[in-house]
């Protein structure tokens, strides 16, 4: 397993483009199986999450053409049956949480659909009960087979209903629409998630020939039709790159511009960052960071601490409270860190604290964070990156700190973020990537 030796306190200087997002094109290419004509993407991410699910699709009988670097063309006109029902499909589901989205446009085209349990990051528990519940209330029929580990739904035809969603969950949300584009008659989905990954995934439908209405709301109306045609979608860029880029630049003190940002898609993700007192400038659609010595946290109108939590959109995404937490160390000032979502998410804390980071884990879902105001840098540690999101917190405290420090299991780094040692090299970071 390939691990980075990482020199730390080195500013960097220079313009960094966030590559595609990892969350929409995960959507977009389970998307592909609902027609036979060709679909094309661009600004696809070269990351492995998303080269395992091409794999799997090439595997299910698409016929897969890499155009350009970060552009794909897909066209699944003869879906194999038998290796969508196979052990190997299931085994490799197991690896890719992203597999998950599968299940909607395999049940709408084929009438069957087979999924191991959720695989992917080690952040918790993640249901998949919402999902199953959508497709049952479309007319599946669920089953769960516990010896060999995997769900398996068939439906002759799937029917328009009403749902209430138990949770707006961005997943679930796409699946069911994949799924119900497809259906007879309407469906009505309260409760959606409205990220902008799935208003993507929704425009992309519609240029397909879908009908979907309240896109960008959380009441989507799907009428359903008979057929779907290709299309060509580009893919956003990721915002949680964007962010990951925002936290680096102040831990370093660090002066750089990140370019093409999609900023009117950012949400909340600058507003926050700017709560721990980080100065940024949005100069058309980039975004521009100047080298700052300090930040200083802010405070609630009434003088309480400070608190950032995770809520669905437009609130702001769990993706990047690691980035927020460890960005934080290094500010003037306390906050409290509130991860609502996945029980485990927070526990890399254990490394930070070890860098002597001053965060105190109250309990699974919440930390409190004193910042140092760069009185004590953190200090240079072998760690081990426990997921994506949690590997970049890790990377850019071994990039602001003094020494050098070492992190394994990048895997789960490369699972989100292309080339991101090269690309940060480029700025002025001295990252090694070793065997």
């Amino acid at each position: 397993m390939p691990s980075f030796i990482i020199e730390g306190g080195h500013r960097l200087k220079g313009t960094i483009c966030p590559q595609g997002a990892k969350n929409e094109a995960l959507q977009i290419l389970c998307a592909v199986l609902l027609t036979s004509d060709e679909v094309t993407v661009s600004n696809v991410p070269d990351i492995l999450d998303i080269r395992n699910l091409i794999d799997m699709l090439s595997k299910l009988g698409v016929d897969v053409r890499n155009n350009a670097p970060g552009e794909w063309s897909f066209k699944a006109g003869d879906i194999d049956r038998e290796y969508a029902g196979s052990m190997d499909f299931v085994t490799r589901s197991a690896g890719l949480r992203g597999s998950v989205m599968l299940l909607g446009p395999l049940l709408a085209r084929l009438g069957h659909a087979t999924v191991s349990k959720p695989g992917g990051d080690k952040i918790g528990r993640r249901r998949v009960d919402t999902h199953i519940k959508g497709f049952q209330a479309l007319g599946a029929v669920f089953s769960l087979n516990e010896s060999r580990g995997y769900y398996e739904l068939t439906a002759e035809r799937l029917k328009g209903t009403y749902m209430l969603l138990d949770e707006a969950s961005v997943t679930g949300t796409a699946n069911i629409v994949m799924a119900a584009v497809l259906a007879d008659g309407v469906t009505t989905i309260y409760n959606a998630a409205c990220e902008p990954y799935v208003q993507q995934l929704c425009r992309m439908l519609v240029c397909m020939g879908a009908r979907i209405d309240g896109i960008g709301s959380n009441l989507l109306t799907i009428t359903g039709v008979k057929e779907l045609h290709g299309t060509f979608h580009k893919v956003l860029p990721d915002m949680i790159e964007v962010g990951s880029f925002i936290g680096m630049a102040a831990m370093t003190s660090s002066e750089i511009t990140i370019k093409d940002v999609s900023y009117g898609n950012l949400g909340i993700i600058p507003e926050s960052f700017g709560r721990l007192g980080i100065r940024m400038e949005q100069r058309g659609d980039d975004i521009f960071i100047p080298a700052q010595d300090h930040y200083q946290i802010d405070s609630f109108i009434d003088g309480s601490i400070m608190t950032l939590a995770d809520a669905p959109w437009p609130g702001l995404t769990p993706d990047l409270l690691s980035v927020l937490l460890v960005t934080a160390t290094q500010a003037k000032g306390s906050v409290l860190i509130h991860q609502k979502m996945f029980e485990s998410r927070l526990f890399f804390v254990d490394n930070l604290i070890d860098m002597g980071a001053q965060v105190i884990l109250c309990d699974p879902h919440r930390v409190v964070v004193i910042g140092h105001d760069r009185n004590f840098p953190l200090q240079a540690r072998r760690m081990s990156s426990p997921d994506i999101r949690a590997g970049i917190a890790l990377l850019i405290a071994a990039m602001s700190a003094n020494g050098t420090s070492r992190i394994d299991n990048i895997g789960q780094i490369d699972r989100g973020y292309q080339d991101i040692d090269g690309r940060l090299n480029a700025l002025g970071a001295r990252i090694t990537r070793v065997d």
